[in-house]
């Protein structure tokens, strides 16, 4: 397989000079793990004091990671990668509600991208998280199987309201429907949910899309068991596949309640994990789609390789590649150049209410190892390219 992720020509053909120094700032800050948690810190303190950071936030961090502060602010960026082939996917990345009023408009703001991509080739998919349309604590308590009360219940019925009334749109404009993965001691509620509207609008091919986590080390033999009920009651499956955004979280409390982790022994494990589920969902490509959410150069080899042997099309709508805005441009532009099916997650939302969003992307990225120094290096390499050196 000819290895393509080192054009950085490519990878940064969008970027301006000034954005490219911008960048190379970013992770060189992001690289300093002190620094992040100070730079979180007074972030937080910043916004809870009503201190006017706005301007300095989106000019800087806010601006490489995100689309805009709306859904028609994102349109500049949207239409900008798809010159390079590079598709988008509106994520409204607004975190931490808990009142029906926030989860009627998360759910009105979906619709509307349902809309949006209905009407954009340049936007394939809609997405949403569980936790935008319920309480984080109603989908815990289903998932421990708790008895809910009469008010939870009325609650939780209108949780499975907005699902029904988002997939039923996506279903009805033709547009594919990703479901973010969330923490697994909620996830199992969630998981129940999504195999329903898959049920209901997967009839003749995969539009509703839930999301594996793969350093899980459970989720390959869910997906099996998956897949024996939709060959049993007749439905395709939609699957974002990801290696995983709370690894700390899930460990610490693992630990301080006393269960085995649901967290793989070692990177190496996850990385394998991902990889079985890539080749998994490929075998059985016939009733499945996949969106192969990954930063991760050798998998994205991995895919492609499987593809060409194969003898899939680079370009078949069952297979998607999925990078976050503002990270892995190489993989991102040089796949799309290549004419495979990629798709860029754009975050949008008011900078304040995004925040939460953005720490967590700088928390990943000095967490997960190799990470940013790459970013680094690609950056550099493409400054001194432009320079002549």
């Amino acid at each position: 397989m000819e290895k393509i992720f080192n054009n950085t020509q490519v990878a940064f053909s969008l970027k301006t000079d000034t954005e490219l120094d911008r960048a190379y700032f970013l992770f060189k800050m992001i690289d300093n793990e002190p620094l992040v948690r100070i730079g979180t810190a007074v972030t937080n303190f910043a916004i809870k004091a009503h201190l006017p950071v706005e301007g300095l936030i989106r000019a800087t961090v806010f601006d490489h990671f995100c689309g805009g502060v709306n859904e028609n602010d994102c349109l500049t960026v949207v239409d900008k990668m798809y010159t390079k082939g590079v598709s988008s996917v509106l994520d409204y990345s607004v975190e931490g509600k808990e009142e029906e009023a926030q989860f009627d408009a998360a759910l009105e703001m979906t619709l509307k991208t349902i809309e949006f991509a209905k009407e954009r080739e340049a936007i394939p998919f809609a997405v949403f998280k569980p936790t935008g349309f319920g309480r984080f604590e109603l989908y815990e308590k289903l998932g421990e199987n708790q008895k809910l009360n009469a008010d939870e219940q009325a609650e939780w019925n209108r949780v499975i309201e907005r699902f029904d009334t988002v997939c039923k749109a996506a279903h009805q404009k033709n547009v594919a429907l990703l479901i973010d993965g969330e923490e697994s001691w909620m996830q199992d509620a969630a998981d129940d949910l999504v195999t329903d509207m898959m049920r209901k609008y997967n009839k003749e091919k995969a539009i509703v899309f839930n999301t594996l986590q793969m350093y899980r080390w459970d989720r390959l033999d869910y997906l099996s068991k998956l897949h024996d009920l939709a060959k049993t009651e007749g439905f395709y499956i939609g699957m974002k596949l990801v290696r995983g955004a709370y690894m700390e979280k899930e460990m610490k409390r693992a630990e301080e309640k006393g269960y085995p982790s649901p967290i793989c022994v070692s990177k190496e494990a996850t990385d394998i994990n991902y990889d079985a589920a890539v080749h998994y969902m490929i075998e059985h490509l016939e009733t499945m789609a996949i969106f192969a959410g990954t930063h991760n150069e050798e998998s994205s080899y991995k895919l492609m390789e499987l593809m060409q042997q194969k003898n899939i099309s680079k370009n078949d709508d069952r297979i998607w590649f999925g990078q976050l805005y503002g990270m892995s441009d190489n993989i991102s532009y040089n796949l799309a150049a290549h004419g495979y099916n990629v798709a860029k997650y754009l975050p949008f939302g008011p900078v304040r209410d995004v925040m939460p969003y953005l720490i967590r992307r700088a928390e990943e990225n000095t967490s997960v190892a190799g990470q940013t120094s790459r970013e680094l290096t690609l950056i550099k390499t493409e400054r001194d390219r432009r320079k002549g050196k």
